[in-house]
């Protein structure tokens, strides 16, 4: 591929809490022919994502959290998601075992990578793996909640598998990484 791709101008836009660049670029097409583009790209790392369940009493332990991306497009309601987190510099199995203690109170055992997605590769950079874990009652050791230094003001929410799903067919749950693990749970009869 790299063949294919010639930088033109990659200028950085924004450098605060993520990047964002604009990069003009030659690509030759699979007829042969070059064709110049320009694209703004969006860097804020890669991240990890994880849902735990409980296989005795088929829940699932979500967190609920204002975004200001989605709140801006007109959606009001605190976004329900599965717990996750950027790499910071750690493996991603280090960071959801951090994530879920710090946003959900409960210490993680053995947890399985499922699989990688890009979220949003039309502008975004970020590359997300998957982990499920089953948990039990006595995993939850705190209240969870998230960091206040991070603006985090978390709840924690425990529905079965079942509600879950029935959350992200009404519209309560619309964030994709999250439906995304509901529907592998149910596919592969983790939670009931």
């Amino acid at each position: 591929m790299k063949d294919r791709i010639r930088v033109r101008e990659d200028r950085v836009l924004s450098k605060g809490w993520s990047e964002l660049r604009s990069v003009t670029f030659d690509y030759r097409r699979r007829d042969g022919d070059w064709q110049t583009m320009t694209r703004e790209v969006y860097d804020r790392g890669h991240g990890a994502v994880i849902l735990p369940y409980d296989p005795t009493r088929g829940t699932v332990l979500l967190v609920s959290q204002f975004r200001y991306a989605v709140y801006v497009t007109g959606h009001d309601a605190p976004l329900i998601e599965a717990i996750a987190g950027l790499l910071d510099d750690t493996s991603p199995e280090e960071t959801i075992r951090r994530e879920a203690e710090e946003e959900a109170g409960c210490r993680i055992g053995e947890a399985r990578r499922v699989f990688e997605a890009f979220m949003s590769p039309g502008s975004v950079t970020e590359k997300l793996t998957f982990f499920v874990a089953p948990y039990s009652a006595a995993d939850r050791v705190g209240a969870g909640g998230g960091l206040a230094a991070e603006g985090e003001d978390i709840e924690v929410l425990e529905p079965t598998l079942e509600e879950a799903l029935a959350m992200v067919a009404d519209g309560r749950i619309m964030d994709a990484k999250t439906i995304m693990l509901l529907q592998y749970a149910k596919l592969n009869g983790l939670a009931g």
